[in-house]
C-alpha cells in the first residue's frame, strides 16, 4: 500500500511539474508575441479595446444631397441622407476601375501603349485627362494613379483596352465585382463615369466598394498618396506629376482628433460634386461618401471637413 501511494505521488508530481513547464513555455512565447506585436501596432489595437466609439451621427445640414457615412471595420452606417436612393457616381466610378485593374493585372509595371483609339470621344465630352498622349508607352501603376489622383480618362480606357480588349468587357468585370461586393444599387455602363442614364449607385454601394479597396495595399497606397511622379517615356521624357484632385482642395487633411487619409472626387452637371473618402479619427477609420452638390466652390470637401470635426467631436465628448 505505501508504495502504491509512493509511485502515485511521484506520477503527480511529474504531471504538477510537467504542466507547469507547460504554462512556463507558454507564458514566454505570448510574453514574446505581445512584445513583438506592441512594437508592430498591435499595442494601438490593444489599447482600443473597450474604448467608446461613435455609433450614431447627426449628419444633416450639409451640401450633399445624399450622404452615408460607415464605419470602415465592419461597415455599420452610423449617419445618412438619402444613403440608397439612386444616384450617379460620376468619377467615383473610377474606385471599382482601379480596384479591378489591380486585381486584374498580373504585374503592375506592365508597359501599356495608348492609341488613337484611346482617346476616342474623350475630347468631345470634355472628359478629365492625366495628360497622357496617343503612342506613349507607360506603366500599368502610372495608368492607376492617373485613374485615382487626376481622374484621367484615358487611364481607364487603356487599363480596360489591355485587361478585357475593349472597355464593354471591362465593364462586365466592373459589374461582376459589384454583384460580389453586393451593390444591389449599382448598375455600370462605362469605366469613366461620364453620364450615362444607365450608369447609377447609391452612395452607401459606393461606401461599401471603398470599404473594400482599401483593403488593398496597392489600392490604399494609391488613393493616400497627395502626388506622384511617373518615370520619363517616350512622350514626356521628365515624366508626368500628378495631384490628387481631392488633396489639392484640401491643404490641411486635419481635422478634430484625426485626419483624412484619401478620397476620390467626382463631378457631372448630373451628378454634382460627389466625394468618396475616409479619414481616421481617434484611431477608427470611417469612409464618408458625398453625392449631389452644387453650391459654387468646393461643396463636396467642405461636407467632408465638417462631417469629420463633428465625428472628432462626439469621440472626444464620449471620452470625457
Amino acid at each position: 500500500m505505501a508504495d502504491n501511494r509512493r509511485r502515485k505521488n511521484r506520477r503527480r508530481r511529474k504531471r504538477s511539474t510537467l504542466f507547469l513547464c507547460i504554462a512556463v513555455e507558454i507564458a514566454a512565447v505570448l510574453a514574446l508575441v505581445l512584445m513583438l506585436g506592441w512594437r508592430s501596432g498591435f499595442g494601438d489595437w490593444l489599447a482600443q479595446l473597450g474604448k467608446p466609439v461613435v455609433q450614431e451621427l447627426d449628419i444633416s445640414g450639409i451640401n450633399s444631397t445624399y450622404a452615408v457615412l460607415m464605419q470602415a471595420k465592419g461597415g455599420k452606417v452610423i449617419g445618412e441622407i438619402n444613403s440608397e436612393e439612386t444616384m450617379y457616381p460620376a468619377s467615383m466610378t473610377k474606385i471599382m476601375t482601379a480596384i479591378v485593374a489591380i486585381e486584374e493585372l498580373d504585374d503592375l509595371n506592365q508597359e501599356i501603349t495608348l492609341t488613337n483609339e484611346t482617346f476616342a470621344g474623350l475630347y468631345e465630352r470634355d472628359a478629365t485627362q492625366a495628360g497622357f498622349q496617343p503612342d506613349e508607352t507607360v506603366r500599368a501603376i502610372d495608368l492607376l494613379y492617373g485613374v485615382m489622383l487626376p481622374s484621367g480618362a484615358e487611364c481607364c480606357i487603356a487599363l480596360a483596352d489591355t485587361i478585357a480588349g475593349s472597355e464593354e468587357g471591362f465593364v462586365e468585370l466592373m459589374n461582376q465585382k459589384a454583384e460580389k461586393l453586393g451593390m444591389d444599387g449599382t448598375h455600370f455602363c462605362d469605366s469613366t463615369g461620364l453620364h450615362d442614364p444607365n450608369h447609377y449607385s447609391t452612395v452607401k454601394d459606393i461606401a461599401v466598394l471603398l470599404k473594400y479597396a482599401i483593403r488593398n495595399e496597392t489600392f490604399r497606397e494609391i488613393i493616400e498618396s497627395p502626388y506622384h511622379s511617373t518615370p520619363g517615356t517616350n512622350i514626356h521624357p521628365d515624366g508626368i506629376t500628378f495631384y490628387s484632385s481631392m488633396f489639392n482642395n484640401l491643404p490641411d487633411p486635419s481635422v478634430i482628433g484625426g485626419k483624412i487619409l484619401g478620397g476620390k472626387t467626382g463631378f457631372t452637371n448630373d451628378a454634382g460634386l460627389c466625394l468618396a473618402s475616409f479619414a481616421e479619427i481617434d484611431g477608427t477609420e470611417y469612409i464618408l461618401v458625398t453625392a449631389g452638390a452644387f453650391s459654387a466652390g468646393t461643396p463636396h470637401i467642405t461636407d467632408a471637413v465638417t462631417i469629420y470635426n463633428r465625428l472628432g467631436e462626439a469621440a472626444q465628448a464620449l471620452e470625457s
